[in-house]
Formats: C-alpha cells, sequence, structure tokens
C-alpha cells in the first residue's frame, strides 16, 4: 500500500452504506452528468457499493465503466447492483488513487466522489487521475467540507460532533474541509482548465431528518469511525454516546434543518 494512503475514517458499517446507497449521479454527480457522452470510457474512483457507478454505466451506454475502491468487500456489493439492473458495460477492480494501474490516456471521465478527503496525498492523487485521463478528457471530483456544514437549531451535542469527526479524520490522514481545497489542490496537480462550483444536500422533511440523524447517531456508536475515535483518544464511550443522543434529540425536532455543502471540480485535460 502506498504511503500516501490514509486510513479510511468510516469503514463499511451498515450505517455507513445506508448514506452510500442513496447516492446517485442525480444527487452527487450532476455538475459532471452534462458532459457525458454515451461512447465514454468512465472510470469511477471509490466506488464503494456502486450506485453512482452503475447510473454513470446507464449513461454512457455504448461506452465503458470501470469501478474501483481500495477494499475488496465492498465490490461485491457494487458487483450485485450492477447485476440487479442488468447492466454489462461496467466492472469493478481492486486499486488505489495514489497508483493507479492503468495505462496512461485510459479514459474519457476519471471521477472521484468524496474520496480526496480521505487520502494522503490528494494532489498526488489528482495527477494520477490526470495521467490516466485522455487528452480532452474530464477529470470530476466532489468532496463534502464538514467546517462548512450547518444546522438548525444549535446543539452544544452537535458542536462536539463536527469537532470530533474533523480530529478524528486529521489524525487518520485525511483532510475533512476537503471541499474548499479541490481548486487549489487541482491547480497544484496541473490542471489548468478548471470549472469550480459548489451544490448541496440539505435534510429537512420528517423522513429526511429521522434517515440522516439516524445515519449518524448509529454512524457514532458502531462504526469504525467509533473505534478510531475511541483507540485514538479522541474520546470515550460515554462522549460517544452522547453525541449519538444529540443527533437523535435534533432529528425528533420539526424545525430541524442541515446542509451539507460540497466543493466541485471538472478538470479538462
Amino acid at each position: 500500500m502506498p504511503e500516501e494512503t490514509a486510513v479510511y475514517t468510516h469503514g463499511h458499517h451498515e450505517s455507513v452504506l445506508r448514506s452510500h446507497t442513496w447516492r446517485t449521479a442525480a444527487n452527487s454527480a450532476a455538475y459532471l452528468v452534462g458532459s457525458l457522452k454515451p461512447h465514454m470510457k468512465v472510470l469511477d474512483i471509490g466506488c464503494g457499493p456502486g450506485t453512482i457507478t452503475a447510473d454513470l454505466a446507464e449513461l454512457v451506454p455504448d461506452g465503458h465503466v470501470t469501478g474501483v475502491d481500495r477494499v475488496p468487500d465492498i465490490l461485491d456489493k457494487a458487483r450485485a447492483t450492477a447485476a440487479e439492473r442488468g447492466l454489462r458495460n461496467v466492472e469493478f477492480a481492486v486499486a488505489d488513487v495514489h497508483d493507479l494501474d492503468y495505462p496512461d490516456d485510459s479514459f474519457c471521465v476519471v471521477h472521484a466522489h468524496q474520496v480526496l478527503q480521505h487520502v494522503g496525498d490528494p494532489v498526488r492523487a489528482l495527477r494520477e487521475m490526470r495521467r490516466v485521463c485522455r487528452p480532452g478528457g474530464i477529470v470530476a471530483v466532489r468532496d463534502a467540507d464538514y467546517a462548512a456544514m450547518t444546522w438548525y437549531p444549535k446543539s452544544p451535542g452537535m458542536d462536539d460532533w463536527l469537532d470530533l469527526y474533523r480530529r478524528v479524520a486529521r489524525a487518520n490522514g485525511g483532510e475533512p474541509d476537503a471541499g474548499r481545497r479541490l481548486k487549489s489542490w487541482a491547480l497544484e496537480a496541473g490542471f489548468t482548465d478548471i470549472t469550480a462550483t459548489a451544490a448541496t444536500w440539505c435534510y429537512s422533511s420528517e423522513d429526511e431528518r429521522a434517515w440522516w440523524s439516524g445515519l449518524w447517531a448509529d454512524r457514532t456508536l458502531a462504526s469504525a469511525y467509533a473505534g478510531r475515535a475511541v483507540e485514538g483518544g479522541h474520546a470515550d464511550a460515554g462522549q460517544l454516546r452522547a453525541v449519538s443522543a444529540a443527533w437523535r434529540e435534533w432529528g425528533g425536532r420539526e424545525n430541524a434543518w442541515f446542509a451539507v455543502l460540497h466543493g466541485e471540480v471538472l478538470c479538462r485535460k
């Protein structure tokens, strides 16, 4: 494993996959969709359970999509997702974004969603994505920015959550406030034609609040992130229980609202 690869903070507990399997090209890659052509060859980095990957495959019916992830087990879920949808133009493989096992100029589009916040060297990762992208092709990256997340009403327990998560993520070698840094990283990686945008996920309805608060309440107690918080000395079990309870209390409020800001870059090679 390359030295630059950081620890994936969340792991793949059910509470994490609850969020990952919700993601689609429409709600997570809309900034890219308009640039896709039916014949394109696409590399989807950090594909996880493959829901976005499958959508991309449907959007390039005469092309091909390769989904890659560092974790072999999650690729079984991705393959099942593609099989359930009857997709024949998609395949999956294990790969590390810092050291991709593909020749130069292999893909029309290289896409990564919520990846660079978790890697040890995002600039090296972008250079590698640029290397395997064809001249005239697109490198598309989208990442959340935790410090820019905002919610109402105020909650000291959720302030504790944000502080804790950012400390754990950085201790694991990542950068939780990646969204605001994407354009800077892309420039450092050698891109000159960059379109930088921002987009949000917003949770406000009763169902949305219950879903978002529930998955974070569970993730705080049972995921790899919870284990790393304790093992790293960032929190004890009592503090995690308090943060989990704060999420559930917030989610039960009728006036609750939460926004996740994402940075996005479309980089043309």
